[in-house]
């Protein structure tokens, strides 16, 4: 048995250091126009790059736009022109360890470490005390959460968040099971392995920039965010109008119906919009006039 142990060892380790060392991949026409339309700010010693384009003359508004797990804030790229529209300004970041932002090795990665870097981004722009809309998807919709707890309990650098609007985010009890090392790469095996089930063609260019993040979102399981709606439900139920969901019901990761079924009992005040049948896991990407449509009635709603 220690001899096939060894076997296997030997045999792993220089796949592993090949595959540490393998070159960035070559970005499309597409990625390298949005590089290079961004900036980068540094936040403890790492840079991490956002897009902040003025939009709207005469609007004030403004939209922040989180991305999910594994990717980038490119997801944001088709509905980016109809934001423009909308907002005065339309912002997007990408997190520590995703995109083009530095993706440092042995990183305690943290949902709250992210949400100090979106507010790092407000104050380096000066916008730290201005009215904010969150537009966030997946992964971002947790670190959106943990804004919105920041806002609402008046931490020190929170942000003024007007509205909320969330987009297939994976609920936080479908992660409290993995709690155990093995259990966490497993996820990360079958996350992988179905990401291009997950992505539609039209989806498939956000391979080039997956994030580096090598375990899942390790704080989506504490109970300050698994309980956030049932907990804080009153200061919710008070606004209402100000948490929205944009859903494709095609979702593998989330699917329909246990998924909106279980978003609707945490959030019961919260507003919701259905997307086409056909509609998967990357709305903003797979149905962006729809998805866009769905946003902009939400933002006039109130």
């Amino acid at each position: 048995m220690k001899v096939w142990w060894i076997q296997i060892a030997l045999l792993a380790v220089p796949l592993i250091a090949v595959y540490l060392h393998l070159p960035p991949p070559i970005l499309s026409p597409s990625l390298y126009s949005w590089r290079t339309a961004g900036a980068f700010f540094t936040f403890k010693d790492y840079r991490i790059f956002y897009r902040d384009s003025k939009g709207a003359f005469g609007s004030s508004d403004m939209v922040v736009l989180l991305h999910g797990f594994p990717t980038s804030s490119y997801d944001w790229h088709k509905i980016w022109e109809g934001l423009m529209l909308r907002f005065n300004r339309v912002i997007a970041v990408d997190f520590l360890g995703f995109g083009f932002s530095d993706k440092p090795r042995r990183h305690r990665y943290s949902i709250f470490e992210q949400a100090d870097i979106v507010q790092g981004l407000m104050a380096e722009l000066g916008l730290a005390q201005q009215k904010i809309n969150i537009l966030a998807h997946d992964y971002g919709d947790t670190v959106a959460l943990e804004l919105l707890y920041r806002s609402e309990h008046g931490n020190p650098g929170h942000l003024i968040i007007n509205s909320l609007c969330l987009s297939n985010g994976v609920t936080q009890k479908q992660w409290l099971p993995f709690t155990n090392l093995h259990q966490t790469y497993q996820l990360l095996f079958f996350l992988k392995r179905n990401q291009c089930s997950v992505w539609t063609p039209h989806t498939a260019d956000n391979c080039r920039i997956l994030g580096h993040v090598d375990r899942c979102p390790d704080q989506r399981w504490k109970p300050r965010h698994g309980q956030y709606f049932t907990v804080h439900q009153s200061k919710v139920e008070v606004q209402r109008s100000m948490v929205h969901l944009i859903y494709g019901p095609l979702d593998s990761v989330n699917p329909h119906p246990e998924f909106l079924n279980l978003y609707q009992t945490l959030v019961p005040n919260s507003t919701v919009s259905v997307l086409d049948d056909h509609i998967s896991h990357y709305p903003q990407l797979e149905d962006p006039v729809g998805f866009g449509q769905a946003y902009t009635n939400f933002i006039n709603s109130f």
